[in-house]
């Protein structure tokens, strides 16, 4: 038996004894180097012998450093288990149902929505989504405040939660489910609707933790839309915000009441102790919203769902559903008397902020008073263009309201227009007017021009919606890969502008952007549509997709001596079926020693890396087959970055004689040295399990390991280096009182990424608006656009930054032609404090642009800043 002795640098930490087993007759030396890519260090071993140089111990010297491993509040620690969908696929072309008459199936259509909510979800999920792709996510919301804030729907393409989208969707659904509980019971959906009403609705009581207190947003939307990656491994931090009587929230608190009366409504049959549940919150919340008749609390929202319509259309809109619900009048006259007062706007749509249009239909129908049927047709009017006042309409036919989610508003109206067509107050001459224009709104959405604008529905459908999940990067980069691994099924995205333009690119989050409130309206629309033309459904259709690569190893020979071999591997965590957080992983690199005659009593081997650990191991004793095993240990290696992703090993296996021509492992890396490929005979477990590469027959024989070092990286002339990803290049200026760094994204691409962190370090506060930011390259013969995704400055406080813009002008010198002249506004960068920007430039048809070979490109010290028009950081070509 072997002793041992593991020191710490500084302190001398920890002291540990180790009782070595003798392995079979063998004298094999390893010196294991190991580098994750999350720290981009390594820990040394000194190997400690006796005078006979025999391997007595193994002294591990490192100094003391913090860990570097992700905040892992807001995410999850454990993998998530995808849900069994046996049965269920995306394959699925059967049908069932009534052959419809419309234009387009209005019954598949119906059932891909609801599909598009279950994609939403957030949690711990119910195991009855339809699909394989998500899996629990979020699962400490709250936890900053002491509640359970886990569940509703993540808002659109990001993982935030904003409750008054979120509410106003539930309501709609409810709405439409009310109104046309028939679409819903003959096309096989109602338990899908109600699902997905409960699921919000549960969420949102959840969140009303006191009778005056509620919390109505989880997730920093601009911490969040900085980071590019799947929900179900996020690792920020995600705050959650509350309103109170001092801090108040009547909008949504209002829209939530709103939601939790419409969802008693379709439950009140089915699960009456769950209808009165949402009926005392729907109460409360609604004497909350009312005593305070403010806003003022409500601000984290603020850039994202402010309430630009004010709080007295949700007052009036909550109250007329309390009405519907309990026949209280005093709910009717408050919902009349707060009409009266909200900013209602008949050129505008009902969607998640202004309630006007939809408070005059509903106190319509219930009333039969013109004031409202009045308003609802002038709407209507403007709308479907025969009144004073006309809507834009695209050459196509679609009426276009707004930049932003064009087809929401127009298929939202779609609803409306065809609820008002069958309500006694619509006059008769225009009963079919109405009727016929929400039609033809759906079907535009649907493909009648040719193209759909609805994920994974009908013909020429969008491929790229800009959504984290579904577009399944593992590297923080919505560009890689290239195409969605995902089809987000039912989505319905933004829409075409005004000329009936559309770009299919996950950047364009203008028009190919998704979300909860988006699909509302329009879901409702297509039951209206349903109860009218019919329409089949898919059987056993799910988001059920082919499992593909979920992890992989790149490996190659380091070097090689005729008693020697030194391997590199990185092990890459692309996992998407769902994404999940590998947090016990290993890698085993198979060797035969046959040849070896040795003791393994000498047996010297190194690890790095935080708990990483390296060992080698028994595997087929018999036929003297042995494996290298490196424990990742605690490590986490996630999809959700360039470093993240990835975990960078390097060993050297050593002995008097050393023949790699039987080593199972070594036979599938390449010939040349130095240049990593992916191979299969390595092998990488999760948790037990073989999740990419091969391991040879005959049966395993895992001993404990033997676990050691190697030598100190001050001494080691021969220490290996860790590879960087390929995926990005980064670079740090600093000078002039300005620190500068730079990330940019892949050089092969069709956007140049701008990543970039300006630090005051100049003793002083530095006026923003006196800063120009010159980046340099070459446009590949393209008209770039400059867009900023976000901005802000972190100092002692946050501080949203807006106004920031990009002005091209053309430029000569070494590998540019053109600069983008990037200017913030206004503002005060303090002492110390970070000026944060993330945007992009690219061409404005989104052509492929080569960076390789542009000035700025990857080095920060070729990024000129200037302040006042004096450079004070970096150069000009």
């Amino acid at each position: 038996m072997y002793m041992i002795r593991i020191f710490r640098r500084k302190n001398l930490i920890e002291k540990r004894l180790f009782m070595i087993k003798r392995l079979k007759s063998l004298s094999v030396l390893l010196l294991c180097f190991s580098f994750c890519a999350c720290s981009g260090t390594y820990i040394p071993v000194e190997i400690v012998t006796d005078a006979g140089g025999s391997a007595v111990g193994v002294e591990i010297i490192t100094e003391n450093r913090e860990n570097n491993l992700p905040d892992n509040s807001g995410g999850n620690s454990e993998n998530s288990s995808p849900v069994n969908k046996d049965g269920l696929s995306e394959s699925a072309d059967q049908y069932e149902g009534t052959e419809g008459t419309g234009n387009f199936n209005y019954g598949e259509a119906l059932q891909k929505s609801f599909v598009f909510y279950e994609l939403q979800r957030s949690g711990k999920l119910t195991g009855e989504e339809r699909t394989n792709w998500r899996g629990d996510s979020a699962l400490n919301d709250g936890a900053d405040n002491g509640v359970d804030l886990t569940g509703g729907l993540f808002d659109a393409g990001d993982n935030a939660k904003f409750n008054l989208p979120m509410a106003y969707t539930a309501t709609m659904l409810a709405w439409s489910v009310y109104e046309d509980y028939e679409s819903y019971e003959k096309s096989g959906q109602l338990k899908y609707a109600l699902s997905t009403i409960r699921y919000i609705n549960d969420y949102l009581i959840k969140c009303h933790t006191a009778e005056n207190e509620f919390y109505y947003q989880v997730g920093d939307g601009h911490a969040d839309h900085a980071w590019w990656g799947p929900a179900e491994v996020m690792q920020m931090s995600r705050p959650s915000y509350k309103v109170t009587e001092q801090n108040p929230g009547s909008t949504v608190v209002g829209e939530a009441a709103a939601s939790l009366a419409a969802a008693y409504l379709v439950f009140k049959d089915s699960d009456a102790d769950y209808a009165e549940k949402c009926l005392e919150h729907a109460k409360q919340l609604y004497a909350f919203a009312e005593k305070t008749k403010s806003d003022s609390g409500y601000t984290a929202a603020e850039g994202f769902y402010s309430s630009w319509s004010g709080f007295y259309d949700e007052l009036s809109w909550a109250a007329g559903w309390l009405y519907t619900a309990v026949g209280d009048k005093e709910y009717l006259s408050k919902a009349k008397d707060y009409f009266t007062q909200a900013e209602t706007d008949h050129k505008w749509s009902l969607c998640w902020d202004d309630k006007g249009i939809g408070s005059a239909l509903r106190l319509a129908r219930i009333t039969g008073e013109s004031t409202y049927s009045a308003f609802v047709e002038k709407a209507l009017d403007f709308w479907t263009g025969t009144g004073d006042e006309r809507i834009t309409v695209t050459p196509k036919g679609l009426s276009w309201l707004d930049t932003w989610g064009s087809l929401r508003y127009a298929t939202t109206m779609a609803f409306v227009s065809a609820s008002y067509s069958e309500c006694d107050a619509c006059p008769d001459g225009k009963r079919d007017l109405y009727w016929d224009w929400a039609v033809s709104q759906v079907d535009y959405a649907l493909g009648s021009t040719g193209r759909s604008f609805v994920c994974g529905f009908g013909e020429n459908c969008p491929q790229n919606p800009h959504h984290r999940t579904a577009q399944g990067s593992y590297c923080d980069n919505m560009n890689i890969p290239e195409t969605a691994r995902h089809t987000l099924y039912g989505a319905l995205v933004g829409g075409p502008d005004a000329n009936d333009g559309y770009n299919d690119t996950i950047s364009d989050y203008t028009v190919n952007e998704v979300a909860c409130d988006y699909n509302a309206g329009y879901t409702c629309a297509l039951a209206k549509l349903y109860k009218r033309y019919g329409g089949k459904t898919l059987v056993d259709f799910g988001a059920v997709e082919p499992v593909e690569t979920e992890f992989d190893i790149e490996a190659c020979v380091n070097a090689a001596g005729e008693n020697f071999v030194e391997i590199k591997a990185i092990v890459y965590n692309k996992t998407a079926w769902p994404a999940r957080v590998g947090t016990k992983l290993k890698l085993r690199y198979f060797i035969d020693l046959s040849e070896t005659s040795y003791s393994a009593a000498s047996v010297k081997m190194g690890y790095s890396k935080d708990n990483s650990s390296c060992a080698i191991l028994p595997w087929d004793e018999e036929n003297n087959i042995y494996c290298v095993e490196v424990d990742f240990g605690d490590t986490l290696i996630y999809p959700g970055g360039q470093d993240a992703c990835r975990s960078e090993v390097q060993f050297r296996i050593s002995s008097d004689f050393w023949d790699n021509g039987n080593d199972f492992s070594y036979q599938g890396l390449g010939s040349q040295q130095g240049t990593v490929q992916s191979v299969s005979t390595l092998a990488l477990y999760d948790n037990g399990e073989l999740v990419f590469g091969s391991q040879p027959d005959g049966e395993a024989s895992i001993a404990p390991p033997v676990t050691g070092g190697g030598t100190d990286e001050s001494t080691d002339d021969n220490q290996p280096q860790p590879t960087q990803p390929p995926q990005a290049t980064a670079g740090t200026a600093s000078e002039g009182g300005i620190s500068l760094s730079l990330k940019n994204g892949n050089g092969q691409t069709n956007a140049i990424s701008l990543d970039m962190e300006l630090t005051n370090v100049s003793g002083g506060d530095m006026d923003l608006g006196s800063l120009e930011i010159r980046y340099f390259f070459t446009s590949d013969g393209g008209t770039p656009v400059f867009e900023c995704y976000y901005s802000a400055a972190e100092g002692s406080g946050y501080q949203a930054i807006s106004g920031v813009t990009g002005v091209f002008e053309e430029r000569s010198g070494e590998n540019c032609d053109t600069a983008v002249k990037i200017t913030v506004g206004s503002g005060t960068l303090e002492a110390g404090a970070r000026l944060i920007i993330n945007g992009v430039v690219h061409n404005s048809d989104w052509s492929g642009l080569n960076q390789s070979n542009d000035f700025s490109y990857g080095n920060a010290g070729n990024i000129a800043v200037y302040s006042g028009g004096r450079l004070i950081c970096g150069k000009e070509p």
